[in-house]
C-alpha cells in the first residue's frame, strides 16, 4: 500500500520536476502547515467534514511520504520501529486506560 502511493508521488512529483523543492526542510515545514490545516477542521467543533478531513489527512500523508523517501526511509518500518520503542515506554499492564505519560505510570 505504501509503496505503490510513494511510486505515485515519485511520478507525480517528478511529472512535475519538484524533487527540486523537496529538500527535507520544505518538506518538514509542509508536514507542519498542513498538520495546522487538519486541526483547523477541529477549530470551533468537534465534528469536521469527513471530505475535507481526508484531503487534509491526504495532505500529510502526502508529505509524510515524500518525507521518508526522501531521507531513504521506509514509512512501514518507521512505524514499526517507533511502536516498538513506544511499546517498551507503556506496557500494556501498567498504561491500559490511562493517559499519563510513561515516566508517571
Amino acid at each position: 500500500m505504501i509503496d505503490a502511493a510513494r511510486d505515485a508521488l515519485r511520478a507525480f512529483v517528478a511529472e512535475r520536476d519538484w524533487a527540486q523543492f523537496h529538500s527535507p526542510e520544505n518538506l518538514a515545514k509542509s508536514i507542519s502547515i498542513e498538520a495546522a490545516e487538519l486541526l483547523e477542521l477541529f477549530q470551533w467543533n468537534a465534528d469536521a467534514d469527513p471530505q475535507r478531513l481526508r484531503d487534509e489527512l491526504a495532505d500529510v500523508l502526502t508529505y509524510c511520504i515524500l518525507l521518508a523517501d526522501q531521507i531513504g526511509a521506509d514509512p512501514q518500518q518507521l512505524v514499526l520501529d517507533k511502536l516498538e520503542q513506544t511499546r517498551a515506554k507503556y506496557p500494556a499492564e501498567k498504561a491500559r486506560g490511562r493517559s499519563e505519560k510513561y515516566d508517571q505510570l
